[in-house]
């Protein structure tokens, strides 16, 4: 009799890791008339695993400058072969009007990740509230397709916000899946529509009174957030008002990188020659192995600060422990680390450390 694995091949395709890897953007879709959808695919065939709601980081160089910038994975890791973000173009946006003037199929670029502790992962949930203003609906759009696509047995109330029916991203697929299945409610709510859209749907502001009637047993429920500061802010003091477990809220937004975290390498070196001068004594060493290259820093002051000094460029782009770019390998010593979800806790039992925001008790060495 032969054996049932006899007909089975085994599977060589390789699967990324929170690291640096290069892609190439393979489909471009116009989602509403400000906002597009890029897809990403490896030139050899990878399976990009990852928990719906992480993000990457894009390595981009805009005007001969390297810049970096983060942005929630849209697609679901149930789709493994590709991946896709989808950008909303901002006035006066760097990054993303770039990306929408520039960015082809066809073309390369790095990206990092993927990183994240917004996911739908790690919280499980029988029943969950996705909430989302504006192009925040990303991160809960992938969450939702992950669980639509697995067919998990979740009870999902989807709730987003746009300004006008012209906005609405994904409105055709979302209209699909609760079509499709009794165990996705979808509510969608505009601010407001222009002369020529007809809209029958919830209009003005999610509100307590609205949110009572999309979802009467909101407080049972897992809440996923994202979007717009001010949106996230008065979610936030609905639920609280009406005393939610707000261990059970998890939210996410990004936005432009603050300018004191993407001073000129050149500031921030001479920052640090017009600082008050630190008893030799009290001074740590930062070494980096790979260059050969050492100095001796203040208490207080981060690996990533040491390296600027040095005139080593570590990437980065938040400078808060959040997108996981200035990951490095730390060969010795102890530093206190405070990220917000860019290290895996498996990268961090590896002795991987994020420079931006790793303050050394010590002497320390790392690779670069």
């Amino acid at each position: 009799m032969t054996s049932a694995n006899a007909f089975l091949n085994p599977v060589t395709t390789q699967t990324w890791a929170n690291g640096r890897h290069l892609v190439r953007c393979v489909k471009v879709i116009q989602e509403t008339w400000d906002v597009r959808t890029f897809c990403f695919m490896a030139d050899q065939p990878l399976m990009f695993f990852f928990k719906p709601g992480q993000f990457v980081t894009l390595e981009l160089e805009i005007n001969n400058e390297p810049v970096m910038r983060s942005y929630t994975i849209s697609s679901s890791p149930s789709v493994p072969y590709s991946f896709s973000i989808t950008v909303k173009r901002a006035p006066g946006g760097r990054v993303s009007n770039w990306l929408h003037d520039n960015l082809n199929v066809g073309d390369q670029l790095p990206v990092h990740g993927p990183v994240g502790l917004f996911n739908v992962i790690d919280f499980p949930a029988d029943k969950v509230l996705f909430l989302s203003g504006g192009v925040g609906i990303t991160p809960v759009m992938s969450m939702a397709r992950w669980l639509f696509d697995t067919n998990a047995n979740v009870d999902m109330s989807f709730v987003h916000s746009a300004r006008a029916p012209k906005d609405l991203i994904y409105h055709r697929e979302l209209e699909h899946m609760a079509a499709r299945v009794d165990n996705f409610s979808l509510h969608l709510i505009c601010e407001s529509y222009g002369h020529g859209e007809s809209w029958a749907g919830y209009r003005g502001y999610l509100d307590q009174r609205m949110l009572e009637l999309i979802a009467p047993d909101y407080l049972e429920r897992e809440v996923f957030c994202c979007g717009p500061t001010p949106y996230m802010a008065a979610v936030r003091r609905l639920l609280e008002g009406k005393g939610y477990d707000m261990a059970r809220y998890h939210e996410e937004a990004f936005g432009p990188v603050p300018a004191e975290v993407c001073a000129d390498v050149k500031e921030l070196a001479a920052e640090a020659a017009d600082a008050e001068p630190v008893a030799a004594a009290d001074q740590l060493q930062v070494s980096f192995t790979d260059t050969g290259k050492s100095i001796r820093i203040a208490p207080g002051e981060t690996v990533h600060s040491a390296a600027v000094q040095l005139g080593l460029h570590i990437p980065k782009a938040c400078g808060m422990g959040i997108c996981g770019t200035c990951k490095v390998l730390k060969v010795s010593g102890e530093v206190v680390m405070e990220h917000n979800g860019g290290i895996t806790e498996e990268d961090e039992a590896e002795g991987y450390i994020l420079a931006c925001c790793s303050v050394p008790q010590g002497d320390v060495a790392v690779e670069y």
